[in-house]
């Protein structure tokens, strides 16, 4: 459960690229709070075309919430869909928040145009930056359960843990949406929402033994 600080404001930053399903991702963590009682606010922003161009969410939730933006070195979680996308946005993270990002690569327009380098080791400028990273690779998770579209229920499952309220109420939102519209995508999407719980968990202890081999 997410403890990192003394605000009993949670705010996260959701970033990527149109079309993997960032603003999608932010509608559900706000749904989810909605129904443990808190007060939501939401705002996103999508970046020139809405598929290939950036795109990042704010979702901000607590007692009472005034207003939907999250300043630089404010955010608790930052989840990104995007590997270099998250980078740029890790300068909004508070120093005792933390990235969950999904390690695909995706040069965006203003790259691909020239106007911008695309960074040759984006977790690694995280890292020595002083940011605790727990950096997967999505795709390659979602490609073995057979379905390239769970990246998005992967990373919702990713952050589940570090979240002020129970898994279920999140997952439950994921999943009672398909049982309504998609009832045979239930399970598939339950399998991908814990192997995205599964991955980071796994991530977070080698860091700690890692610590404690140093220590």
């Amino acid at each position: 459960m997410l403890n990192r600080t003394v605000t009993p404001i949670t705010n996260i930053l959701v970033v990527g690229i149109g079309g993997l399903g960032v603003m999608t991702a932010a509608e559900i963590l706000a749904r989810a709070a909605l129904l443990q009682g808190h007060d939501v606010k939401k705002t996103e922003t999508a970046g020139m075309a809405q598929r290939g161009g950036v795109v990042s969410s704010s979702v901000r939730f607590g007692p009472k919430v005034y207003s939907p933006d999250i300043n630089s070195g404010e955010a608790d979680i930052l989840l990104g869909f995007e590997v270099a996308e998250a980078l740029r946005w890790s300068h909004y993270l508070r120093p005792t928040g933390i990235a969950l990002v999904n390690t695909l690569r995706i040069p965006p327009p203003v790259v691909s145009i020239g106007l911008y380098p695309y960074p040759d080791d984006p977790i690694g400028l995280m890292e020595a930056a002083g940011i605790e990273v727990h950096a997967f690779d999505a795709a390659a998770l979602a490609e073995s359960l057979g379905n390239t579209r769970l990246v998005n229920t992967i990373m919702l499952g990713a952050i589940a843990d570090d979240l002020p309220f129970p898994v279920d109420v999140l997952k439950e939102c994921i999943l009672g949406g398909f049982r309504a519209r998609k009832p045979e995508l239930a399970e598939l999407n339950e399998r991908a929402f814990e192997a995205g719980r599964e991955a980071v968990s796994a991530m977070k202890a080698l860091a700690r033994r890692k610590q404690g081999v140093g220590a």
